[in-house]
C-alpha cells in the first residue's frame, strides 16, 4: 500500500459560488452564504488553519437570465460554462499557493468548475486524482438522458468526458477523471439513462442499500482505497442532500432515505484521516427551503469533521 501523503498544509483558501442555474431553482444560490454565516472561516482558524477567503466567482444573477433558456436538453450552458471555467482557474491558482481548496457552492453544476482546476493542476506534473462523490443522486446525465435538462444533474458525466464540449473541455482536456478513479457514495435515485451510462462504464457505486449491509466505515475505507489506487489523492465532494432530510431539510431535491447525522460526519472524518484529500466541496444547500439555517450550519460542520476536526 502506498504512504499517505505528507500532512496536508496549514493553509485553506475558501471560495464561493452562488450557483442557482445548474438547478433552475432559487435558493441554492445563498448556499455559500450560509455556511460561512455558520462561522468557518473563524472555526477553521480555531482548528489552526491559516484562512483566506476569496469571496465568490461571478455567476449570471437570475434577473439577467433569458426568459427561456436557449437549449432546453442543457439549461443555461453558456453562463454555466462561463463561471465554471472561472472556477477552475482559481481552484488552480489555489494549488499553485500551497493551500487546500474549500468550494462552496451553489448547485453541482460547479464540480466541473472545481474538479478541472485540480486536475489541470495534477496533470501539469504528470499525475492524475481520484474523486469521492457523496450524493444521493449520480449525477451522470447526458443532456439525451437528462429528463429536466438541468446541469446539475450532469457534472459527473461532464468530467469523464461526456456533454457539451463547452464543459468537458474547461482547461483544454478531457476527460477529467477516469471511471476507474471515482466512487459515488449514498445512491438512492438514479435515472434509466444514468444507470445505463454506469453499468457501460463500469463505475463503482454504494448505494445506500450497501450502507445499511456494511456501513459507513468499511465503505469509506474501501472507496478510499480505489480512488487512490493510480493517483495522488482526490477531491471530495459533498452534495447535501446525502443527508436525509430530517437532518438537513434545506437542499432543492430532498430524498427520504438519506445518510444519517453520524455517517455523514463519519464519511467527512475517514477522508481527512486517509491524508490524500486534495480539495473539498459542499454543494445542494438551499437556504429559502431551510430551517434557521440547519443545513447551513451542518455544510459548515461537514467541512470541519474533512479538514481534522475531531471529538477528542
Amino acid at each position: 500500500m502506498e504512504k499517505p501523503l505528507s500532512p496536508a498544509p496549514r493553509k485553506v483558501t475558501i471560495v464561493g459560488v452562488p450557483m442557482d442555474l445548474g438547478a433552475d431553482r432559487r435558493g441554492v444560490d445563498m448556499g455559500p452564504s450560509v455556511v460561512r454565516i455558520a462561522g468557518l472561516s473563524a472555526k477553521l482558524t480555531e482548528l489552526g488553519y491559516t484562512v483566506e477567503d476569496l469571496g465568490n466567482i461571478p455567476v449570471a444573477l437570475a434577473e439577467m437570465r433569458r426568459a427561456t433558456p436557449a437549449d432546453a436538453r442543457h439549461k443555461y450552458l453558456a453562463e454555466v460554462a462561463k463561471s465554471n471555467a472561472i472556477l477552475s482557474d482559481c481552484v488552480e491558482g489555489i494549488l499553485d499557493r500551497g493551500a487546500v481548496p474549500v468550494v462552496l457552492g451553489g448547485d453541482h453544476s460547479i464540480a466541473i468548475g472545481s474538479v478541472a482546476g485540480v486536475a489541470g493542476y495534477y496533470r501539469r506534473r504528470g499525475q492524475r486524482i481520484g474523486i469521492i462523490w457523496i450524493d444521493a443522486h449520480a449525477d451522470i446525465n447526458t443532456p439525451e438522458s437528462s429528463p429536466s435538462g438541468n446541469i446539475h444533474g450532469m457534472p459527473l458525466a461532464v468530467l469523464l468526458g461526456y456533454g457539451p464540449e463547452v464543459l468537458t473541455h474547461i482547461g483544454g482536456f478531457a476527460p477529467k477523471i477516469h471511471p476507474e478513479d471515482c466512487v459515488i457514495i449514498g445512491v438512492r435515485q438514479i435515472d434509466e439513462g444514468e444507470r445505463q451510462l454506469a453499468r457501460q462504464l463500469g463505475l463503482r457505486i454504494y448505494t445506500m442499500r450497501d450502507l445499511d449491509e456494511r456501513g459507513m466505515s468499511a465503505i469509506m475505507d474501501e472507496a478510499i482505497a480505489w480512488v487512490t489506487r493510480h493517483t495522488v489523492g482526490f477531491h471530495a465532494t459533498f452534495d447535501m442532500d446525502f443527508v436525509d432530510p430530517y437532518y438537513a431539510p434545506g437542499v432543492g431535491t430532498p430524498v427520504p432515505g438519506g445518510g444519517t447525522y453520524r455517517e455523514s460526519h463519519l464519511a467527512m472524518e475517514k477522508i481527512h484521516d486517509s491524508g490524500k484529500m486534495l480539495s473539498v466541496e459542499m454543494v445542494e444547500i438551499n437556504a429559502v427551503l431551510d430551517a434557521h439555517n440547519r443545513t447551513g450550519e451542518l455544510g459548515a460542520e461537514l467541512l470541519l469533521s474533512a479538514l481534522g476536526k475531531k471529538i477528542l
